[in-house]
């Protein structure tokens, strides 16, 4: 199970405690702020895309949307979503607990700018009913970022 993957991540690099479950379902961004009683925007929601055919994690504020054209400035490409079924096989997380931590090899993982709003976002761990509470500096360190971009727009905007 991913989450028993991500645990055993967080043991390892001695933050045991990071990882935190609920009762109540965290598997989308509105679930999660639900859970947590903040902002869906605090939410570090991650979307599983092709860049070049090639699986590319981006986690984002849980209140946007990706903006084809900022994606397409970035990557050269539109983003292609991963197919449901394939999510987990590219990734090692299934939909609705897709997170940042213990992934497969060799996945990129980007961090949008929408989440610099904040000091501290909530990805999800590992499942649809886990958190861990990050400040940026963490998520950066923890993830081993490959860097920030600027690719959401909020839901519902242009």
């Amino acid at each position: 199970m991913a989450i028993e993957k991500v645990k055993k991540y967080f043991a390892e690099i001695g933050e045991p405690e990071r990882v935190v479950e609920f009762e109540e379902l965290t598997a989308t961004s509105e679930q999660a702020a639900h859970a947590l009683n903040c902002e869906v925007g605090r939410i570090a929601k991650t979307i599983s895309v092709f860049v070049d055919k090639k699986p590319v994690l981006i986690l984002l504020g849980g209140d946007m949307n990706l903006d084809n054209k900022k994606f397409k400035a970035q990557f050269g490409c539109r983003p292609h979503m991963i197919p449901v079924a394939e999510v987990e096989g590219f990734i090692g997380h299934a939909v609705g607990g897709v997170c940042p931590f213990a992934v497969n090899e060799g996945v990129p993982i980007y961090l949008d700018a929408s989440l610099k709003r904040y000091e501290y976002v909530y990805p999800a761990a590992g499942n649809d009913r886990s958190v861990v509470k990050l400040t940026l500096d963490e998520l950066e360190k923890y993830i081993a970022s490959a860097g920030w971009v600027d690719v959401g727009k909020p839901k519902g905007g242009a």
